[in-house]
């Protein structure tokens, strides 16, 4: 399986939003990706297997020397294949190209494993409040 990672990607609304949906469990709704994208965003990866859209992931940042994963998501189909890991080492490639010296990323117990083990980040104590 040839899959094709690409730094801020091409990509449409639709499949994208498609996509996260799939991922998170929501219905997917009308969002403005590409504008949310362009507005907040140091970058983000696209995963593609013959044209398809089967990963993302998405890079903010302070502007300075820390950037932040969100919305790591790989299409059902493709998952346990090693794609996810491969968007994570993409972005923190390109985090580290752009200046960037950490690279955060907050996740679910059930992910632990993955952002761990599969792609080398450490624990660290975080605190978080729901608004």
């Amino acid at each position: 399986m040839t899959v094709q990672y690409v730094w801020r990607g091409d990509f449409d609304d639709a499949s994208l939003e498609t996509l996260h949906a799939e991922g998170f469990g929501h219905p997917a709704e009308d969002t403005d990706w590409r504008a949310r994208l362009e507005r907040h965003s140091l970058g983000w990866v696209c995963a593609r297997h013959d044209g398809a859209l089967i990963g993302f992931v998405n890079v903010v940042w302070d502007g300075g020397s820390h950037a932040f994963l969100l919305d790591t998501v790989v299409a059902r189909s493709h998952r346990g294949t090693g794609v996810g890991t491969a968007l994570v080492a993409r972005a923190a490639e390109e985090a580290r190209a752009a200046g960037c010296e950490w690279l955060h990323v907050d996740f679910e117990e059930h992910l632990r494993r993955f952002y761990l083990d599969g792609c080398g980040f450490t624990p660290t104590a975080a605190g978080l409040v729901a608004l």
